[in-house]
């Protein structure tokens, strides 16, 4: 197998994420590259392994959804886009939060693709790893640093994620993303 794009995928991300950080202080290229380790244990194809890497660029960089076909093809290109939230730069984050989010399920429940659910599970399988560490440390306070603060609105997501993501469940990575689920938000 040629795994020729995923290394071209691993250097376009880097220079595009390059001086991000997340939420929690770490360089933002670290989350791309958990993703595509997540996704490496479901398969080894090597453009969703690069869509994992690229997942973000588009959403959170000048990158363009151009930019990926041009750079990586149809496949790839239309991985990253089912990934990408609209983020409405022109309503402040906190205020877009919940229809975003549901916009994003919706795209979720509608496909089919296996690669879809893998690229998925993956981004929010890396996302909730942090937001676990920060719960086990700082209890409730975590979700204080979010767009949105609060934490049964978390709930809704995360939950609806474990839900459509369920056609995976065969896999130690759901396996592990519900546990972390169960464990911050049976409480709330």
């Amino acid at each position: 197998m040629d795994f020729e794009i995923l290394d071209r995928a691993i250097l376009f991300a880097v220079n595009a994420h390059k001086g991000q950080l997340r939420k929690d202080g770490t360089a933002f290229i670290l989350h791309p590259l958990e993703d595509a380790s997540i996704v490496g244990t479901m398969t080894s194809d090597p453009e969703i392994l690069a869509a994992a890497v690229l997942h973000d660029t588009v959403e959170d960089t000048p990158v363009t959804g151009d930019d990926i076909l041009e750079n990586f093809g149809s496949r790839v290109y239309g991985l990253v886009m089912h990934e990408t939230e609209n983020k409405r730069p022109e309503i402040p984050p906190s205020e877009s939060w919940r229809v975003r989010k549901e916009e994003s399920l919706a795209s979720l429940a509608a496909s089919d693709d296996p690669a879809v659910l893998m690229l998925w599970l993956g981004d929010k399988l890396s996302n909730i790893r942090a937001l676990h560490r920060q719960f086990m440390q700082d209890g409730l306070s975590a979700f204080e640093k979010f767009n949105n603060g609060d934490p049964a609105d978390h709930k809704w997501y995360y939950m609806a994620i474990l839900e459509l993501l369920e056609p995976l469940a065969g896999y130690p990575a759901y396996k592990e993303y519900s546990v972390m689920c169960h464990d911050i938000f049976d409480g709330i």
